[in-house]
């Protein structure tokens, strides 16, 4: 299986993502730049977090117009595996692959801090080495994480099973309905404001953003019927 880690001007958090997949894993995984016309070698899409493009204009709008989001769209509607963490969140709202818009935190301060998320939605291509109601402890780090949709949106993403994470205990950004990740009707592209990429081994605090990564891979095994597809957990 091959990963992309896509790379913007301002990107921070491309070489956390990509030691997370090496050391995980332990599968082929590439840096991409943003200029990029061509995903189509690439069997997962992975979009960082950082400050694309110093976050002028709003969080992940002018990242959304780089050329590689045009093969980011192609590839996840072409049933390929993406998730956007943090900044890659906020991108992927942006170009209109996930619904919802990031905004400020009610408090307007910068969190950052370990989080306990409960799993809603344990059937996604990122999810599925969890349970459904099962607790893991992830870190944050953002200013504009506060996830934001109308009632009707709210009603769809409830519906249709489309909240992947939400925040148990305190919500350090107000998010409405507690959301801290969701993902589209298919399930095969993810955003989160929590950076899993943070918390994979016991020596970082948590290594229970380690099942994301191990979710994929049994994703794309049950996807390719290849011989390694007995459930990573």
């Amino acid at each position: 299986m091959k990963f992309a880690v896509l790379v913007f001007p301002g990107s921070n958090c491309d070489i956390d993502m990509y030691k997370a997949v090496e050391d995980v894993l332990q599968q082929p995984v590439d840096y991409v730049w943003h200029t990029a016309t061509d995903l189509s070698q690439y069997d997962a899409i992975l979009v960082p977090g950082g400050f694309s493009y110093g976050d002028y204009l709003r969080c992940g709008a002018i990242a959304q117009l780089a050329p590689v989001m045009n093969e980011v769209r192609k590839a996840a509607e072409a049933g390929k595996f993406v998730l956007g963490v943090c900044n890659g969140f906020q991108i992927l709202t942006e170009a209109g692959l996930l619904p919802g818009a990031l905004i400020r935190n009610k408090s307007l301060k910068f969190r950052c801090h370990p989080v306990d998320l409960k799993v809603e939605n344990a059937n996604t291509a990122f999810t599925n080495a969890y349970q459904t109601g099962e607790t893991i402890r992830i870190p944050i780090a953002h200013g504009e994480g506060n996830f934001y949709c109308d009632d009707e949106t709210l009603k769809q993403l409830q519906a249709n099973n489309q909240i992947v994470f939400t925040y148990e205990g305190d919500n350090p950004n107000g998010s409405v309905a507690n959301i801290a990740g969701i993902c589209n009707e298919r399930g095969n592209v993810v955003g989160m404001m929590p950076h899993p990429e943070r918390a994979v081994s016991e020596l970082l605090g948590s290594a229970d953003g380690a099942g994301m990564f191990k979710s994929v891979l049994n994703a794309f095994a049950s996807k390719t019927g290849a011989a390694s597809g007995a459930a990573v957990r």
